[in-house]
């Protein structure tokens, strides 16, 4: 069996990224303070790899105000979810291919 490397996403490399990624595939939406506290990360750190995924178009950015505070969420487009699922194929052709 020929071992899927190349099905892997490299967008997903960075296990915050497919964190992030379980995280809002699992949810229609999570807001930027509950990641942060989910994942426990700091702003920054969760801000550049949501940029990552915002560029890859695997995620989409929803800014909004409640009351006078600022609100941005996020949610994952058809494409970031399709790519999730095909890199968690190709990861679990790996585990099975490694079994044998």
């Amino acid at each position: 069996m020929k071992i899927p490397f190349d099905k892997l996403d490299k967008a997903f490399e960075n296990r915050l990224r497919l964190q992030i990624m379980s995280v809002l595939v699992a949810n229609q939406r999570y807001d930027f303070n509950s990641l942060k506290d989910l994942l426990d990360i700091t702003d920054g750190n969760l801000a550049s790899h949501l940029k990552g995924l915002e560029k890859e178009e695997y995620i989409l950015v929803n800014k909004s105000f409640l009351g006078r505070k600022p609100n941005t969420n996020y949610e994952a487009t058809d494409k970031g979810k399709k790519a999730f699922a095909g890199h968690l194929d190709a990861l679990e052709q790996l585990i099975k291919s490694t079994k044998s």
